[in-house]
């Protein structure tokens, strides 16, 4: 996570709304239907509209994703050419190979 964006991801606002969202959305992916773990922003969050509501807690700008949907919309060609990838928790990792 940007360290620009650490206090909203951190803040209860964020924390009520991502919930709400994921409960509305019964816990499903939107793209794919699996279990969804990440409530993802379609307009990318940025330090210029972060602290906008219309923007970060807007749900209509919210998308209930798994974390291989998230991975994909993110990382499909650079990071995954970089050997990156999203854990379970959508923290973006080292993507580790098995020899």
């Amino acid at each position: 996570m940007k360290e620009w964006a650490k206090p909203f991801y951190k803040s209860k606002s964020w924390q009520d709304c991502r919930d709400a969202y994921f409960i509305f959305r019964h816990g499903l992916c939107e793209r794919c239907g699996g279990p969804g773990l990440i409530v993802h922003h379609r307009i990318y969050l940025t330090p210029q509209n972060i602290n906008d509501p219309n923007v970060s807690l807007n749900w209509e700008n919210l998308e209930l994703v798994c974390a291989t949907c998230h991975q994909h919309e993110h990382f499909e060609s650079d990071a995954m050419a970089e050997g990156l990838c999203f854990d379970e928790f959508g923290n973006l990792v080292r993507k580790e190979y098995e020899e």
